[in-house]
């Protein structure tokens, strides 16, 4: 659904210097992986709307089955995971300091939850910055409370997501005579409606298209917690300890979560629930040891340089390829979404090119600028 995308730079303020290098290039892989998924949504007909219709994410046969098990949920999961990494290194800068906790840091996340209404009103349905604010207050203060308390609640939000993911599956597999009808009105409305009456559609629709970061925020504080504690260990210095850590990370996510993933995709659809946000967090795992292998390992270049410096600006980056993917595909733009209706090599090259532009332009940007346009604004704002 939405995915996606990209608040945790946003809570990482320590300076430059100090940064870590293989977390900003997770961050930059975790914004191309989200927009993976959610290029989808804004190459079909239906838009946005087409999961309240029954629609799936993807389409188009073998390929797009092939980039479904590749992004669908896993970098959805690797932003929360490192949001929840940049809530960890905010408290113990704060405990540096010797500020209070969570002290200021409410009024980021309620500025936080600002900007991603600003975003869900006039650009995309599937935002997900609402859902992280939220979660981010629940977790800072959990900050607070002793190790035993964390592990509890974290262990039983995971808990409560199985129940839940387990309830929703049963739910949908009772009722699946159900078959997906198109929809004229909703398919002109993205083919040749305004963007003001795609705003008064989801706000139409808001409690609809908000039900995603409702449904699935026991798994939402599970992630947070879980990317505190693999801060707190050293999953993503580059040490010794380190690449210990993320060895395991990638011989047991992609271990376990390759083979769950195909097994729950090669069943009926009805099992989307259990692919999306079961699966996809363990083979999430594997990515983010797979990709601390190769910075690990590879030089540093142009590529990781790229995605190094996207990370940095992620939730610019965010904003902007959702504005981008709405100006490229909706009507009140160059409408090619009605043209192509979801052809995965259009939905493809769609994907490559704002990738690349993202990756060039953050890479220019981050020449002249410290940070991000949106990063810069929030600071602004909150000084």
């Amino acid at each position: 659904m939405h995915t996606s995308t990209a608040a945790a730079p946003a809570v990482d303020t320590a300076p430059t210097a100090k940064r870590l290098p293989l977390l900003d290039v997770l961050r930059g892989v975790a914004i191309v992986g989200t927009l993976g998924t959610n290029v989808w949504l804004f190459a079909s007909a239906h838009g946005e709307a087409g999961p309240l219709l029954g629609f799936g994410i993807t389409s188009g046969g073998l390929l797009g089955g092939a980039l479904q098990f590749l992004a669908n949920g896993k970098f959805l999961s690797m932003l929360t995971v490192l949001f929840g990494v940049g809530l960890a290194i905010q408290y113990r800068s704060a405990e540096k300091k010797g500020r209070r906790w969570p002290g200021r840091y409410h009024w980021r996340a309620l500025f936080l939850f600002a900007e991603g209404t600003v975003h869900f009103i006039l650009l995309f349905a599937w935002d997900v910055l609402m859902g992280y604010a939220v979660t981010a207050i629940v977790v800072a203060w959990m900050l607070k409370r002793s190790q035993r308390a964390q592990n509890a609640v974290m262990w039983s939000a995971l808990g409560l997501h199985l129940a839940l993911t387990g309830l929703l599956t049963a739910a949908v597999t009772a009722g699946s005579g159900f078959e997906p009808q198109p929809d004229a009105e909703v398919q002109a409305l993205y083919a040749s409606g305004s963007w003001l009456e795609q705003v008064q559609f989801r706000l139409d629709n808001a409690i609809a298209f908000r039900i995603e970061p409702v449904i699935t925020f026991p798994l939402l504080v599970f992630l947070f917690m879980l990317g505190v504690k693999l801060f707190r260990a050293g999953a993503f210095g580059g040490d010794a300890t380190g690449g210990r850590i993320r060895r395991r990370l990638l011989v047991w996510g992609l271990g376990i979560g390759v083979p769950l993933n195909l097994a729950v995709m090669a069943g009926p659809t009805e099992l989307f629930y259990l692919e999306r946000y079961v699966a996809a967090p363990v083979v999430m795992l594997g990515y983010i040891g797979l990709v601390g292998l190769i910075v690990e390992k590879a030089r540093r270049g142009v590529v990781m340089g790229a995605f190094e410096s996207l990370g940095r600006t992620a939730l610019s980056g965010y904003i902007l390829q959702n504005l981008l993917a709405s100006v490229i595909c909706y009507g009140w733009g160059l409408g090619l979404a009605a043209r192509f209706d979801s052809n995965p090599w259009f939905v493809l090259a769609l994907w490559a090119s704002i990738s690349a532009l993202l990756l060039i332009g953050s890479s220019l940007w981050l020449r002249r600028f410290s940070t991000g346009p949106a990063e810069m604004l929030q600071k602004a704002v909150l000084r």
